[in-house]
């Protein structure tokens, strides 16, 4: 089983804010893939799912950001899982928006989800970075994260969103790099070559009738 969290802070006052972007990544996942309404359990909204054949389990902690560890811990325990088979999706400051990265371990960054999650379950799990931006002054990164995503960020943000979810197969098996790279495409597709004439054709006279 793969135990898919998303981070973000609970209710409607918080719902479009740049720290819940793990938030609405995790709702279009479930959306996307038919997964069984949320229902209450261990301190959190779950929703049991399947993604590429293999059991999925779509949780966002109620705790609010700076206790997310209680809910994922409990939820590790409940499933006798380990930290292997959790993937934290959650907002970063230091990748631009629009950017993913995928990595296990490491340090939080300042992050209270992570900070709380690595706590409860040590720090060997996997983590989607999500780029937010940086506000360019420490001290706004308070009201940037709590605020809204501007409406010049939005269409990218909707792009990502819905690249992470149409392309989530790729987590249930664990195959993070072939997520990572079907995501890329979905963002940046290929342009198409321009077509070469066929054999013996002639090529169009720019100049017009002479």
């Amino acid at each position: 089983m793969l135990l898919l969290v998303g981070l973000g802070n609970p209710g409607p006052k918080y719902e479009r804010n740049r720290h819940n972007i793990g938030f609405m990544a995790v709702d279009e996942i479930v959306r996307r893939h038919s997964f069984q309404p949320y229902r209450a359990r261990f301190q959190s909204l779950v929703a049991e799912g399947v993604l590429d054949g293999e059991k999925a389990l779509a949780v966002k902690p109620t705790t609010f950001m700076n206790e997310s560890g209680r809910a994922v811990g409990e939820a590790l325990r409940f499933f006798k899982l380990t930290p292997d088979d959790v993937m934290v999706i959650h907002d970063d400051l230091d990748l631009a928006t629009g950017k993913i990265r995928i990595k296990k371990g490491g340090g939080h960054a300042g992050h209270n989800g992570l900070r709380s999650i690595d706590a409860h379950i040590g720090k060997e799990y996997y983590r989607m970075r999500v780029g937010i931006g940086h506000p360019g002054d420490k001290d706004r990164v308070h009201g940037y994260v709590l605020g809204d995503f501007a409406k010049t960020e939005s269409v990218l943000v909707g792009k990502v969103i819905d690249g992470i979810a149409e392309c989530a197969p790729w987590l249930g098996k664990r195959t993070f790099d072939a997520f990572m790279s079907q995501v890329a495409m979905k963002l940046n597709p290929p342009r198409p070559k321009p077509e070469r004439p066929a054999a013996g054709a002639v090529a169009p006279d720019p100049g017009g009738e002479s």
